[in-house]
């Protein structure tokens, strides 16, 4: 019996990630290479990949470029993924595009990962719109990574951290040579400094790679609806790559204001009601260096203040870490959890916190009608909600009709957590 689209991306998900190109390639010499249609621009890093190219493609698309963007991993639907000019592909489309690319994988006898299917939809998708440029962000490392297969002329690295540590490497050194694997003879790096043995490798693998790179200096003077220093950091090779590739038709004053109109959803963002009153504040930090740079943020921007927490985090997450660094800026901690799998059950984290000498004031499945009871119990302050990306979808999802800086969000139908 023959499958639906979405069945076949479903089902995909039971092969797991198998690092390598050999499918891409496949695919795309089948489909005639749609890859080489337009111009690409690579984003790599541990953190900091999707602000970076959300604030990109914005940049280009106010430059009248019409933009790609390729991201992952979505909020609340798989149809975010894919975007040009920030209108996320119909659902429609998205069926249609998956069945193309499951006759491929028919005919030629393959077994694609869910991820290689995303990465060959959106490249379909790209040529039929046909766009001008595409931002794809790497989905894991860079040099095996699905989206490698196109050729980028630029390559936007965010920074070196330590996660997928069982794929990428335990080490720094490790992590920066997958990431910059995705670079190709003749294409440039756009980064910041990494310190002084991780700059040494980095131009060194550039030479080897036969490309060139350009060091960035930081600008903390930018204004974003995004709070924390780290966005502005992310901008600022936003708005450096966007320089280089539109070339004379570059408005520096076109740039900052889409960077100023345009807020990338869930990270740092801040929820406001139409009298500009903070309601809430959703950041997805979901591993060590996410809460680090939110700890920073907090202490920088509210310093001395403490906020209501909704907090929630997967299995594979040093959770007691986390919570230890977020404790000093929590009054109430509110524990909670979607209905995926691999989130921690709420009396874990009771556990957890029990241990620094704290209690939960609240432990519930996520719900819209537990956050408005958190609001009523907060007495007027803001509600920090934190700890997971699954944890921000899901409420995103519950608050996109009540927010205007959520309004992208509607009328897009909710995908399970199975695919992030």
């Amino acid at each position: 019996m023959k499958k639906s689209g979405m069945d076949f991306l479903n089902d995909s998900l039971l092969y797991g990630m198998k690092p390598g190109l050999q499918n891409m390639e496949i695919m795309c010499r089948y489909f005639n290479h749609p890859e080489k249609s337009f111009q690409v621009i690579h984003v790599v890093g541990t953190n900091g990949k999707g602000s970076s190219a959300y604030y990109l493609a914005q940049i280009l698309k106010a430059h009248g470029k019409k933009a790609g963007l390729f991201s992952s991993p979505h909020l609340v639907s798989l149809q975010e993924r894919i975007r040009v000019n920030q209108e996320a592909i119909s659902k429609a489309d998205l069926e249609s595009t998956l069945l193309e690319v499951q006759k491929a994988a028919i005919k030629e006898k393959i077994s694609p990962t869910f991820f290689e299917i995303m990465t060959m939809v959106c490249l379909l998708y790209f040529r039929e719109q046909q766009i001008e440029v595409a931002v794809l962000e790497a989905g894991l490392g860079g040099r095996l990574d699905s989206t490698a297969i196109a050729k980028g002329k630029y390559c936007v690295l965010t920074s070196i951290g330590l996660d997928h540590t069982e794929i990428l490497g335990d080490s720094l050194s490790s992590i920066l040579n997958e990431k910059l694997g995705v670079l190709s003879a003749g294409s440039l790096l756009i980064r910041f400094s990494l310190g002084s043995d991780l700059d040494a490798q980095a131009s060194q693998l550039v030479k080897e790679k036969y490309a060139s790179e350009m060091v960035v200096e930081r600008d903390l003077s930018l204004v974003l609806l995004n709070g924390g220093t780290h966005f502005k950091e992310n901008a600022t090779l936003s708005l450096k790559a966007a320089e280089l590739v539109l070339g004379k038709e570059w408005k520096n004053s076109v740039a900052l204001e889409a960077l100023s109109q345009n807020a990338w959803a869930g990270r740092m963002h801040l929820l406001k009601n139409k009298n500009e009153k903070l309601e809430f504040i959703l950041d997805g930090a979901h591993n060590l260096h996410a809460m680090e740079r939110l700890v920073e943020t907090l202490n920088a921007d509210y310093h001395g203040m403490t906020f209501p927490c909704v907090f929630g985090a997967v299995k594979d997450k040093d959770v007691s870490h986390m919570i230890r660094l977020l404790a000093p800026f929590v009054s109430k901690w509110y524990f909670t959890r979607t209905p995926y799998m691999r989130f921690r059950e709420t009396e874990e984290l009771a556990e957890i916190l029990l241990q620094c000498g704290k209690t939960p004031e609240r432990q519930f499945m996520l719900s819209k009608e537990d956050l408005l009871e958190c609001q009523k119990e907060a007495n007027g302050a803001p509600i920090l909600v934190t700890g997971s990306l699954y944890l921000i979808g899901g409420v995103v999802d519950l608050l996109k009709n009540d927010f205007e800086s959520l309004s992208f969000f509607r009328g897009l139908e909710a995908t399970t957590n199975e695919h992030r």
